[in-house]
């Protein structure tokens, strides 16, 4: 045989393998492709929102949603009214119950914040009969009892504190009855050492 038919056959059998193996890899690109298919990913359930802290109800526009109203007792004032975070509730002499009518704004109610609800009151050990309310000059909806609205101090920093009882002989812790709490209600002389200040033609 000469060597160029040699070669040819050489030639022949080169091609032949290469062939085999470029049909051995579609053969295993085909396997591949039918048996790792991509999974679509897993659609995750959307979550919700979370209640911004402070805010009962899921109130989100800045209101206090549900106001709360608890009876309790002070060691020196007797039977008072805290809100539901335990701090004490105040009634203000220059304020009206009949018709109910708040005196206090502006500066007034920076010092003695109003008790306001977008979403009614809840009670425990207060005669529901005896809670109102009372439109304030910003249409916010202020918190009454017995007719008189009331208020938190804003030095009373703690629960449980009463620095606001007696302030300018105005200014006294309520009772679940709507009366001022402690000697008060009996006329003796109140005194307190929490700060006061003056301004919008009265005192608070």
């Amino acid at each position: 045989m000469s060597v160029l038919s040699t070669r040819g056959l050489a030639a022949v059998a080169i091609a032949g393998a290469l062939g085999l193996g470029l049909s051995a890899c579609g053969d295993d690109s085909k396997s591949n492709t039918s048996t790792g298919a991509t999974q679509p990913a897993a659609t995750q359930p959307a979550q919700s929102a979370p209640t911004a802290p402070g805010t009962p109800g899921g109130v989100a526009n800045g209101g206090v949603g549900k106001a709360v109203l608890k009876a309790g007792t002070d060691a020196k004032l007797g039977p008072i009214v805290t809100d539901g975070n335990g701090f004490t509730l105040y009634r203000f002499d220059k304020d009206t119950a009949k018709p109910s009518a708040s005196n206090c704004d502006g500066a007034c109610a920076t010092q003695w914040p109003p008790v306001t609800t977008t979403d009614g009151v809840t009670v425990t050990g207060v005669d529901r009969s005896a809670v109102g309310s009372v439109t304030r000059g910003d249409g916010s909806t202020q918190v009454t009892i017995a007719g008189w609205p009331v208020y938190r101090f804003a030095p009373d920093t703690r629960p449980g504190d009463t620095k606001g009882q007696g302030v300018k002989g105005t200014w006294f812790a309520v009772t679940p009855d709507g009366k001022k709490a402690g000697a008060a209600a009996t006329g003796a002389p109140q005194t307190s050492n929490a700060p006061t200040t003056s301004g919008g033609g009265y005192s608070y």
